[in-house]
């Protein structure tokens, strides 16, 4: 898929995303602490079964579960070696999930767990380690790029060129953030995600920001500041830790789904769930974007 292709897509009205993996993983059965993308790999008929209710949900693109499938953090189980292979494979499980019926977006992420990414002298490292798992995305048939829960501008500028580099034609770019738009960086979030627009992305916003009544409001401001789509995956409110150690969160499927709804009416064309959303966020929203519009009500 090209960003042309993309943006064609989104002229009839919104693509809805999918939800959360990890969060819903825990709750399907994967040990605390393991790592999502190697239970993906030797669990893979659970990771099936929760895309498989996404995209029943009316989820229309499906993020592979590569979140942290990166060299540097495959290494720590001695696995750095075969990062394309990994990448590739956990493509193809999404796509046999989808069924045809959604397209598949390779995800990747910040690489702060495991280096000084905030540091521009890293920048060609950085991009080296990103055409890695990008090579994979691409060999395993993802349609589109997903780049998400980006923490420093310099990760975007280095995903962008290893994605250019290895051929990658549609890449969406979110940023999580702090409720005023500031990147925990100190930057803006809007002048970043309009660098990042001018320079070829397909589409710029944010995830895994606290969804609230004040969400709607940071969309219409960022939103401002671009001129392609924008996307919104929020978490379901903020997180709380519970008696049993594991983090909760505490907004309902009727709550989102309004307050997306209403950030939909903002300007937001690609939206979906981050931390604490499962298929029932996603359907409800569905019904939402598909029939409520601005009447929406928490119910």
């Amino acid at each position: 898929m090209t960003r042309e292709e993309l943006h064609k897509k989104l002229e009839k009205g919104w693509l809805l995303l999918d939800g959360a993996t990890g969060s819903n993983l825990l709750k399907m059965g994967m040990p605390k602490g393991s790592r999502a993308e190697l239970f993906a790999l030797g669990h893979p008929e659970v990771v099936e079964n929760l895309q498989r209710q996404y995209v029943e949900a009316g989820s229309e693109i499906l993020y592979a579960p590569t979140f942290q499938a990166q060299p540097l953090n495959l290494e720590k189980a001695n696995l750095g070696a075969q990062t394309e292979k990994i990448n590739a494979k956990l493509v193809a499980l999404s796509r046999k999930a989808a069924q045809g019926m959604a397209l598949v977006a390779g995800n990747l992420t910040t690489l702060a767990g495991d280096m000084e990414s905030w540091d521009e002298e890293n920048f060609d490292k950085m991009v080296s380690l990103y055409r890695r798992q990008i090579r994979g995305l691409l060999d395993g048939g993802a349609d589109l790029l997903a780049a998400e829960t980006l923490l420093y501008p310099v990760e975007g500028e280095a995903i962008l060129a290893a994605a250019e580099l290895e051929g990658a034609k549609c890449v969406m770019y979110s940023f999580t953030m702090q409720p005023d738009g500031a990147l925990f960086s100190g930057r803006d979030a809007g002048s970043v995600l309009r660098e990042l627009e001018e320079a070829g992305a397909a589409a710029v916003g944010f995830n895994c920001v606290a969804a609230s009544e004040h969400l709607p409001g940071l969309v219409s401001r960022l939103r401002r500041q671009v001129k392609g789509p924008f996307l919104a995956k929020p978490n379901a409110g903020s997180p709380i830790i519970g008696g049993d150690g594991l983090v909760h969160y505490p907004m309902g499927a009727a709550e989102f789904a309004a307050i997306l709804n209403r950030c939909a009416q903002m300007g937001a064309k690609l939206l979906g769930g981050c931390c604490g959303t499962d298929p029932d966020y996603l359907q409800r929203l569905r019904r939402c974007l598909d029939g409520c519009s601005q009447n929406c009500k928490l119910t």
